[in-house]
């Protein structure tokens, strides 16, 4: 919740399972901002195992054409600072490496992980997270969705290392589908790292805070240790094949966006 409430929903077999289809219905960005309150103190990043809970929140924006460099650069490094904030157990903010998702076209990407749903509504009405979405992010945003999951998998660990490739991946059904539908497209998610030794990370789950996410319901997040990894896994065009036509006929839309983990020193634009 970049207070606003970004191929990896499943996986980047996800969104080599699933391209958008061809037609997506024109979305007209709505920005809404709720402050809260909380101020805890700056802590250092870990990289432990999570024994609790994984509540992920990604949120996409797309900065508007021909906004000065400057203020972009100062948009992600304010977003990368909220790692102060006791709450926030991981975050990166940057530009995304590429975007499967015509007409939605996104230029950044955030990432942050949360130990719970508590911590996240923490962070987001932390005055410094506030302060940032006011002064940094609205005033030069043209579109923005955001999604937010418990994830299905606890086995990861808190933070993504600099220099690993994501590829994030979002789904929306189509209209009085059931829970079964569900987790059969869960069930092919689950079964994508163990065909892609590849994937060091992978995170799904359904959507629960539906105001920004524009109708997408369903989100997966796969980590690579690097660029190259993801482009192997997406080359095996056999597999990917495969996957779209177990699910294609439940899918509306797909948003597919990869985006690499820039370090602290580079992750301006």
């Amino acid at each position: 919740m970049l207070c606003l409430k970004a191929r990896t929903l499943f996986s980047p077999s996800f969104s080599h399972t699933f391209s958008p289809p061809k037609r997506l219905p024109h979305l007209k960005p709505s920005f809404s901002f709720k402050p809260y309150t909380q101020s805890p103190p700056s802590k250092p990043t870990t990289n432990v195992k999570m024994s609790s809970e994984t509540i992920e929140h990604v949120v996409l924006f797309k900065v508007k054409d021909n906004t000065d460099a400057s203020k972009v650069n100062a948009m992600v490094n304010a977003l990368n600072a909220l790692i102060s904030l006791e709450q926030v157990v991981h975050i990166t903010a940057g530009p995304v490496l590429r975007t499967r998702s015509q007409p939605l076209t996104f230029t950044h990407l955030l990432h942050s992980r949360y130990k719970s749903k508590d911590d996240l509504a923490a962070y987001s009405a932390h005055p410094s997270h506030v302060s940032v979405v006011k002064e940094n992010v609205l005033p030069i945003i043209d579109d923005i969705m955001a999604v937010d999951w418990v994830s299905s998998d606890g086995g990861h660990v808190d933070s993504v290392p600099s220099g690993s490739a994501v590829k994030l991946t979002l789904l929306k059904l189509k209209e009085n589908l059931g829970e079964d539908v569900k987790s059969e497209i869960f069930r092919a998610i689950k079964g994508i790292k163990d065909s892609f030794p590849q994937i060091s990370q992978i995170s799904y789950g359904e959507n629960f805070s539906p105001a920004r996410a524009k109708g997408y319901s369903l989100a997966s997040l796969a980590v690579y240790p690097g660029v190259s990894e993801l482009e192997a896994v997406d080359s095996n065009h056999e597999f990917v094949n495969s996957q779209k036509d177990k699910v294609r006929d439940y899918l509306e839309s797909v948003v597919v966006v990869d985006y690499v983990v820039p370090s602290p020193q580079s992750a301006s634009l």
